[in-house]
């Protein structure tokens, strides 16, 4: 088993993530807190289930704002995706999650981006807006530009946007442009 925390924060509004990482043979569990001036302010937790080979299994997202406390849970159901315990027909073939608030989940796709340098992976995400609690179905190209860096293009519900990650050896962001920066850790 391994443990690890990152942090991350925001390079366009105010913002903080602390994730708590542990990796075991059996899968992946993750926990978050998000601080964000964004969309009025919010606080955002998410605790996330994987498999071993790093697909999302579940994620439920607590969110705290001025309309006060909203919960949102998204599981895996065969091909598909339950919302809150209801099935989402419109998710049917979304191969991941990926929640607006944390680059977090980028790292799922990326890890099964080919290696080489032009190649890409084209995917159905349910995309989930941390501040909204809503869900929808999107669609992603993660464009590898060569060894720890990435391109990831939205071809769905933010059409057009653009940016380069750099990654570290596991396949999670130290940079997302526009967006992100890990912070190091201090000893």
């Amino acid at each position: 088993m391994t443990r690890s925390f990152l942090f991350w924060h925001r390079t366009d509004f105010e913002g903080l993530e602390r994730l708590e990482l542990v990796v075991e043979p059996e899968g992946v569990m993750a926990n978050s807190t998000v601080i964000c001036l964004e969309a009025g302010g919010f606080r955002l937790d998410h605790r996330w289930r994987l498999d071993s080979d790093w697909h999302a299994q579940s994620v439920v997202v607590e969110r705290w704002n001025a309309q006060g406390r909203g919960t949102l849970g998204l599981e895996r159901a065969g091909t598909g995706w339950r919302v809150n315990g209801e099935p989402r027909l419109d998710l049917e073939g979304a191969e991941e999650p990926d929640l607006s608030v944390t680059p977090f989940c980028n790292t799922f796709p990326i890890r099964r981006t080919p290696t080489a340098a032009g190649e890409s992976l084209t995917l159905d995400t349910a995309f989930i807006d941390g501040p909204a609690l809503t869900v929808a179905r999107s669609k992603q190209r993660y464009d590898r530009q060569g060894p720890g860096r990435v391109r990831y293009v939205d071809l769905g519900l933010s059409a057009g946007f653009q940016a380069d990650l750099v990654v570290d050896e596991e396949g999670l962001v130290l940079q997302y442009e526009h967006l992100f920066e890990r912070l190091p850790v201090p000893a």
